[in-house]
């Protein structure tokens, strides 16, 4: 059985810093894109940061550039999102997802077939 499980989420003031993790089981994150997403209240789920499975290459939302790093570990099957300077716009309820986009489509939710539950991240002012 496919699952992924969030982890590390939770309240921090603006500036601090927060590590999400996402633990895969039921098959190898190195035969696929992973992926971090992120759906505030009212808006859509849009693409934080991803990162393939072939060459590496990874995705950033424009807004998180600089501030947000994308790991895999893939001896633990285990993909990491490490978040500084955080901001308030960054709260939002942060899914971990598995997929097999196109290079050009690396950050589209669409692309992504396996979700986990989410974990919450709120951003005090």
């Amino acid at each position: 059985e496919v699952q992924l499980v969030e982890s590390g989420g939770g309240l921090v003031q603006a500036g601090g810093s927060l590590k999400l993790s996402c633990a895969a089981s039921g098959f190898r994150i190195d035969d696929f894109a992973m992926g971090w997403f992120r759906q505030a209240p009212g808006k859509e789920r849009e693409g934080v940061s991803c990162i393939s499975w072939s060459d590496g290459s990874t995705y950033y939302a424009d807004s998180v550039k600089g501030r947000f790093t994308i790991s895999r570990d893939n001896a633990k099957n285990t993909v990491n999102l490490q978040m500084n300077n955080l901001k308030p716009e960054d709260t939002a309820e942060y899914y971990c997802a598995a997929g097999t986009p196109s290079p050009y489509r690396l950050g589209s939710p669409s692309r992504y077939d396996f979700w986990g539950q989410g974990t919450q991240v709120t951003v005090s002012s």
